[in-house]
């Protein structure tokens, strides 16, 4: 007797069955574990993450194709990765998460498909892309096609480099191969405690040079986040990981051909702050906190900053001006005077290459006495990296406006958004000293005759330092070559920046036709 046609209400039960089995992922007893190690789920984290309700899933019945090592008996809905799309704040997102109850979060064949899916349909819809990383790496049992998964990631991971946003968060492991995509994207998210990267592990480091090391001090979120500047954030755990995707989401654009948005923070755009002045110490030396200064200036004192803990003494971060998003590049002189070394001008490049990517105007303070002189940056290659810097900002075709709040000294001087850059309004205020040098050295090499003749050489010393500060060093001298275009008083800063913002609004600049330049990686 021929089989009876399941009716329309089974086939529904059976839909339903097998989406609650699709969103078990692993099942409940590795559910308890991911919770136990203080993490949660790849689905728990989307629901924190995006709009109520707005999550679309996609591809939640996938499964894997492989049948080596007894795998065709352990097949699983989903096959380790959740992808789909959904909003934030509104607007359109499209997001995967790992899912570390199945299989360990590997990546295999399927896996990597349903990944690329989620991606193309990313670039042709103009949103960002979310990355939740939390894998154990490369699925062993599939072989290459594990390998062939991560290329094909890789790719794309490139081909939407400067089109859509791309923001990963890693949430557990993610080693090997598998750090390369979140490597490649804009921003990378870290949790204290739960996540690691590493191309290596402690095992094979060992096993291999002999050395021994933890997790944590091999790829933890502090390594990352101070040492080696893989990690744009570090967040104490996921939840504030979650909220710092969010956050930064709402300065950017959901891709290239749009403006970021804009929001009404309520912050008056001619508020003046009198507290600013007191801010800069009166000697010419003394270290003080640049980010009192941005506080002042942009709306309500809200600044995300970027890189926090990496090569502090420049500081980049997003802000708003009168409702508008803005990228900040300032240099700090609490860390080495705020002079600029190898990896802070490597941290300021790749910002103000993001920023001018998604239509984000730059605003610059600078205080810088120069780059940071010594044998270990030389032989680093200070002058490469060095050069990545000035490169960013020549080629960025965004509004740039640049203020000099007290030094700008040497080649730094031309590096941080001057006029000889393409800046387009350049600001000072009346403590800013711009000259090849510092007075004290270039005294010391001009007069060094004189000095040493003189009856008073200390005296002597002074006079010619003053002569030179005010001859030489003030603004007012580059403002008489047009280098600076006005000389504001520092309670000025806010409006002066905001009615500069808005008259480049309409910005409109181009670049000569290639392929693509080549940056001095």
């Amino acid at each position: 007797m021929p089989s009876k046609e399941p009716s329309s209400e089974e086939k529904i039960k059976k839909l339903t069955k097998l989406r609650e089995e699709s969103k078990l992922g692993g099942g409940k007893e590795r559910i308890e574990a991911q919770h136990k190690r203080g993490k949660l789920t790849a689905r728990e984290r989307i629901e924190l993450l995006l709009d109520p309700r707005s999550f679309v899933e996609l591809d939640p019945f996938a499964i894997h194709r492989c049948t080596d090592f007894s795998m065709d008996k352990k097949k699983i809905l989903g096959d380790g990765v959740v992808t789909g799309y959904g909003t934030i704040d509104g607007r359109l997102v499209f997001i995967f998460s790992q899912d570390f109850t199945v299989f360990g979060g590997s990546l295999g064949e399927i896996f990597a498909e349903k990944m690329c899916k989620m991606m193309d349909l990313a670039m042709k819809a103009g949103a960002p892309v979310i990355g939740l990383n939390d894998s154990g790496g490369a699925r062993i049992q599939e072989g290459v096609a594990s390998l062939a998964g991560y290329g094909d990631i890789f790719f794309r991971n490139v081909m939407a480099s400067g089109v859509i946003p791309q923001i990963s968060a890693i949430m557990g492991p993610c080693a090997g191969g598998a750090v390369y995509s979140p490597a490649l994207t804009d921003f990378i998210v870290m949790v204290q405690e739960t996540s690691h990267m590493f191309i290596t592990g402690p095992q094979v480091i060992k096993a291999v040079i002999g050395q021994e090391v933890s997790f944590e001090d091999l790829g933890g979120a502090l390594v990352h986040s101070r040492t080696s500047g893989v990690a744009q954030f570090i967040a104490d755990n996921e939840e504030e990981c979650l909220e710092i995707i969010k956050k930064l989401l709402s300065y950017l654009p959901s891709n290239n051909m749009e403006d970021p948005p804009i929001v009404d923070t309520g912050d008056d755009p001619n508020r003046i702050d009198e507290h600013i002045v007191e801010i800069m110490p009166t000697g010419p030396d003394k270290p003080y906190d640049i980010k009192e200064i941005i506080a002042s200036v942009v709306d309500n004192g809200d600044f995300l900053e970027v890189h926090p803990l990496w090569a502090p003494n420049i500081v980049i971060g997003l802000a708003r001006l009168n409702g508008r998003s803005i990228g900040i590049v300032a240099n700090q002189p609490k860390f080495y005077a705020g002079a600029l070394d190898i990896n802070s001008s490597t941290k300021a490049g790749r910002f103000v290459r993001f920023c001018d990517a998604f239509n984000i105007p730059i605003v610059t303070f600078v205080d810088v006495p120069g780059f940071l002189p010594g044998i270990d940056q030389e032989h680093g290659g200070i002058i490469r990296h060095g050069s990545k810097l000035l490169y960013a900002y020549c080629e960025a075709t965004v509004p740039k406006i640049t203020l000099i709040v007290r030094k700008a000294y040497g080649g730094a001087y031309d590096v941080m958004g001057s006029k000889h850059s393409g800046g387009d309004i350049n600001y000072a205020w009346p403590t800013a000293e711009i000259a090849v040098m510092g007075p004290q050295g270039a005294i010391n090499i001009i007069f060094r005759r004189e000095i040493a003749k003189a009856t008073d050489p200390n005296k002597k010393r002074e006079k010619l330092i003053a002569d030179y500060r005010n001859k030489f060093a003030s603004p007012y001298v580059a403002a008489q070559k047009g280098y600076i275009d006005d000389v504001i008083k520092p309670t000025e800063t806010r409006p002066k920046l905001i009615t500069a913002l808005e008259m480049l609004v309409t910005k409109r600049e181009t670049r000569p036709p290639k392929k693509h330049a080549n940056v001095p990686l």
